[in-house]
C-alpha cells in the first residue's frame, strides 16, 4: 500500500509540475517577437559582421543577469528572507539585491564588449572605431534592459509566490521570454542609433552609457564594505569570465548557421524562442535544484538525480510540446508542405532532446560543485546555464540542419 501510495503521489507531483512549467514555458512562444524583430532589423544586423554575431552574447548576458536576480529572489522567498508581501516593507532587501544585479549587468558589459572586441580583431579585423561602437551598444543596451526588465521580474515573483505557485518553475522562464523581447528591442533601437550620422543619437548613447556607470559607482562607493555583497561580486567574477568567453562561441556559431542557410525566415523567427526555451528549463531544473541544496532534501552524488526526476521529467516533457508547436510556427514561414513539416518537427526534436538532456547534467553538476565548495549555487547556476543554454541549442541546431540537410 505504501508503494502505491508513493507512486500516486510521484503522478501527483509529475502532472502538477508538468503543468505548472507548461504554463510558464508557453511564454517562449511570445520569443517568436524577438525573432520577428531580428528578421526585421537584418539589414541593420548585417552592417558589420560583429553586429549578429553579438546578439547571442546580449541574450546570454540578459540571461545571466535576469537569472542572477530571479535565482537570488525565488531562493529568498522559499527560505522566508524575503516574505514577498509587500514592497515598501522589503524595500532595502530588494534595493541590495536590484544594485547587485545592477553591478553584475556592468560588469557583464564590459566583459562581453571586451572579448567580442578581442574576437573582432582576430575574425573580423574590427577597427578602434569599431571597439568603441561594441563598448557603447553593449553597455547602453545593458543598461536600458536592466532599467525595464528588473521590476517586472520582482513583480512577477511576488505574485507567483502569493498565488501559491513555485516561483522556480514560474519566474525565470515567464521573465526570460519578456525579457527577450525587451532587450533585442533595446539592441536594434540602439544599434540603429549608433550606426546614425547624427550627433544627437550618438550623445544620447553617450548619456544612457554614463548614467548606468554613475549609478553602478555609487551603489559600490555605498556597499564595497559589506562582506556579503563582496563575496557576490568575487564568485560572480568568475562566472562572468567564463559566459563571456561562451558566448562569443555562440555569435560564431549563429554565423556559420547564416553561411549554412542564408536568411531563411523561420531560423531566425523561432531562434530566440528555441534557445530561451532550453534555457528555461536548466534555469527551473537548477532553480529547484538550489532550492533543494539550501533546505537539505537534494545529495550531491549522481544518482541524487532521482530523487529530483519528477522536475526533470515535467518541464523536459513540456519544453518538447512548446518547441513542436515552435516547429508548426516556423513552417509557416517559409514553405507551407508535409515535408517541410516534417524536417522541421525533426529538426526541433533533435535539438531538444541532445539539448535538454546535456543541459540536466552541467546543471547538477554546476550546482553540486558550488555547493560543496561552500559557495552560493545561486550565483553560479542559472547565469551559466543559461549561456551554456544558448551555445549548447544554437550547436545542436546547426548539427541538426546539417544532418537534415536544410
Amino acid at each position: 500500500m505504501m508503494a502505491v501510495n508513493n507512486i500516486e503521489d510521484t503522478r501527483i507531483n509529475l502532472r502538477k509540475t508538468t503543468r505548472q512549467s507548461l504554463f510558464s514555458l508557453s511564454f517562449d512562444l511570445g520569443g517568436i517577437f524577438a525573432g520577428l524583430l531580428i528578421f526585421a532589423f537584418i539589414d541593420l544586423l548585417s552592417v558589420e559582421p560583429w553586429m549578429l554575431a553579438l546578439y547571442p552574447g546580449i541574450l546570454s548576458m540578459r540571461g545571466v543577469v535576469g537569472g542572477f536576480l530571479s535565482g537570488r529572489l525565488t531562493t529568498a522567498l522559499h527560505l522566508g528572507t524575503i516574505k514577498g508581501v509587500c514592497l515598501g516593507e522589503e524595500s532595502n532587501e530588494l534595493l541590495s539585491l536590484w544594485g547587485s544585479t545592477a553591478v553584475l549587468a556592468f560588469m557583464s558589459s564590459l566583459f562581453l564588449g571586451l572579448t567580442t572586441t578581442l574576437f573582432g580583431i582576430f575574425l573580423w579585423h574590427t577597427t578602434p572605431f569599431d571597439w568603441v561602437m561594441i563598448f557603447s551598444t553593449v553597455v547602453a543596451t545593458m543598461g536600458l534592459s536592466l532599467l525595464l526588465i528588473s521590476p517586472i521580474t520582482i513583480a512577477i515573483a511576488f505574485l507567483a509566490y502569493r498565488q501559491g505557485l513555485d516561483p522556480d518553475i514560474i519566474v525565470y522562464p515567464i521573465i526570460s521570454t519578456i525579457a527577450d523581447i525587451l532587450v533585442t528591442f533595446c539592441y536594434v533601437s540602439v544599434l540603429g542609433l549608433t550606426v546614425s550620422t547624427s550627433i544627437g543619437n550618438l550623445f544620447l548613447i553617450l548619456a544612457i552609457c554614463v548614467g548606468f556607470s554613475c549609478t553602478v559607482l555609487i551603489f559600490l562607493f555605498r556597499n564595497l564594505g559589506e562582506s556579503s555583497f563582496r563575496r557576490t561580486m568575487k564568485e560572480t567574477f568568475y562566472t562572468l569570465v567564463v559566459v563571456a568567453i561562451i558566448v562569443n562561441f555562440t555569435g560564431a556559431i549563429l554565423s556559420r548557421i547564416q553561411l549554412q542557410i542564408g536568411y531563411r525566415t523561420s531560423i531566425y523567427v523561432i531562434y530566440p524562442a528555441l534557445i530561451n526555451t532550453v534555457g528555461d528549463v536548466g534555469a527551473v531544473v537548477g532553480s529547484t535544484m538550489t532550492t533543494k541544496l539550501a533546505l537539505g532534501t537534494l545529495g550531491t552524488k549522481f544518482r541524487s538525480l532521482r530523487n529530483h526526476s519528477v522536475q526533470i521529467l515535467g518541464v523536459w516533457g513540456a519544453s518538447l510540446m512548446v518547441f513542436l508547436v515552435l516547429s508548426f510556427i516556423s513552417t509557416l514561414y517559409d514553405r507551407v508542405g508535409i515535408l517541410p513539416l516534417l524536417r522541421n518537427i525533426l529538426l526541433v526534436s533533435f535539438t531538444n532532446l541532445f539539448s535538454v538532456a546535456v543541459m540536466v547534467y552541467l546543471v547538477f553538476s554546476i550546482a553540486v560543485l558550488t555547493f560543496r565548495r561552500g559557495l552560493d549555487p545561486d550565483n553560479f547556476v542559472i547565469p551559466i546555464e543559461s549561456s551554456l543554454a544558448d551555445a549548447i541549442t544554437t550547436f545542436f541546431l546547426l548539427i541538426g540542419a546539417s544532418l537534415i540537410g536544410l
